[in-house]
């Protein structure tokens, strides 16, 4: 039967006191039970593939799981909560999806050819489920382990090596004494022929079920996520080369502002390509660091809650993965500070490009502006001078008016000299003339 952890609904609202539950409570309280260690029976056998989940769903690993036995009928809502235990006669098979990966478990007995005292076991072949449903699973593997989980006195600790190292073939081994020296965690860090790495606890006698799953699900989960954390490594590297041929293109426009060898445009375009290249390489990257500072978290959480101690003439495991991991991570870590401090400086630079592209174009402004205010000088002297010519035209055809008018009179039989009288009247004509523009000026000038 599928066993799902947790598997509670909130609680009914009229048989308490408090006010409604917010939607989420019972989801994020039941969080801490989401993926429970399994209580484990010595001596045990934990197969163990950890597959990267993208472009994997849901449906593609129930369907997986329903060409166990008798689970033909399984329920995909069986696997919305991220966790599932199926249990059969003799074995388990744990389903644990996560944002990345998806592990797989098999729980089995640890076959005698085994037990303590054998050398370099073959284990798949007591494998409980058929290899064909193990290699069919969909992703790929990015960590594959097989955990054997012994009972034996740890008194006698040379002879206990002995066996140990027998049992990784005689090959160096890297070990630890857990907690309060309660049982011993070996491994070699190797991967195996057949694609699996191997690792050996033993535990004493009296070792209770529920202690051996927590030290099973620490191991399993440390390397997964030792694996997962390095990912980033060969990002890093890939990114070296294009880093640093992006510094070197920002040097050079740099010292091309710097001693105004180039044009702004020149200078703008290339500046605009590698502020391009440099987001799209922050986008397609940001995700993967950040997922190695958290996956380095993760495994140094892991180590710590083991509280190993050094068995003579060996490693333990904490010293001897942070000592090869610490390396990847800091080299991840300085290539993600590049990358963004590269991305500032690009904007740095861009800014002074703007800042002098601004100056040259107020000084530009400042000029046409200038030539505006100067053309609008000529028009207002030519305004005035066509003003005059336009009052002098005036008067000229004023006069000749009253010139025709007094030829009139005169014909009509009066005393008069038309020539004098104009004469006389072009001062009156030329001022009423003159004032008449003034005051056509004052009306438009008082127009709002």
């Amino acid at each position: 039967m599928p066993d799902q952890h947790p598997a509670h609904d909130a609680r009914p609202q009229a048989d308490t006191a408090l006010p409604p539950d917010d939607p989420l409570r019972a989801a994020l309280h039941n969080e801490v039970h989401a993926r429970p260690s399994a209580r484990l029976r010595l001596p045990a056998l934990i197969i163990y593939v950890a597959v990267l989940n993208e472009d994997v769903t849901r449906e593609q690993e129930c369907a997986h799981l329903r060409r166990l036995p008798g689970q033909q009928q399984l329920p995909l809502e069986s696997l919305h909560g991220n966790f599932l235990r199926l249990r059969f006669e003799g074995y388990t098979v744990t389903w644990e999806r996560h944002t990345e990966f998806t592990r797989y478990s098999i729980v089995q007995p640890l076959p005698a050819s085994a037990l303590p005292g054998a050398s370099a076991p073959e284990l798949l072949s007591a494998l409980a489920v058929a290899p064909e449903w193990l290699r069919g699973i969909s992703g790929r593997t990015v960590a594959a382990m097989q955990l054997a989980l012994l009972e034996e006195d740890l008194s006698d600790e040379r002879a206990l090596m002995d066996q140990a190292q027998a049992w990784f073939g005689g090959r160096t081994v890297v070990a630890s004494r857990l907690g309060d020296e309660h049982s011993w965690a070996l491994t070699e860090f190797r991967i195996g022929a057949d694609g699996f790495e191997r690792m050996l606890v033993i535990a004493p006698p009296g070792t209770t079920e529920t202690r051996v799953g927590r030290i099973a699900q620490r191991l399993l989960e440390l390397e997964t996520y030792r694996l997962m954390a390095l990912r980033g490594l060969p990002v890093a590297k890939q990114l070296g080369p294009m880093l640093a041929e992006a510094e070197h293109t920002l040097a050079d426009i740099t010292a091309q502002l710097e001693n105004k060898s180039a044009s702004d445009q020149q200078l703008l375009d290339t500046l605009v390509a590698l502020a391009a290249h440099v987001e799209r390489a922050t986008a397609e990257h940001v995700y993967r660091f950040s997922a190695t500072r958290a996956y380095d978290t993760l495994v140094g959480q892991r180590i710590a809650e083991l509280r190993e101690k050094p068995i003579a003439g060996t490693q333990t495991l904490g010293v001897f993965m942070q000592r090869r991991l610490s390396p990847a991570i800091a080299t991840v870590a300085a290539t993600a500070q590049r990358l963004a401090s590269l991305s500032e400086r690009v904007a740095r630079t861009s800014a002074l490009l703007r800042t002098r592209v601004d100056i040259v174009t107020e000084a530009q402004n400042q000029q046409l502006l200038e030539k505006l205010t100067r053309g609008q000088e000529l028009q207002l002297r030519l305004q005035s001078t066509v003003e005059g010519l336009s009052i002098a035209a005036i008067s000229y055809y004023v006069v000749s008016l009253l010139l025709y008018v007094g030829k009139a009179l005169k014909g009509a039989g009066l005393p008069i000299n038309p020539e004098i009288i104009a004469g006389v009247m072009i001062p009156l004509v030329l001022w009423g003339v003159w004032r008449t523009t003034r005051r056509i000026h004052k009306k438009l000038g008082a127009r709002p």
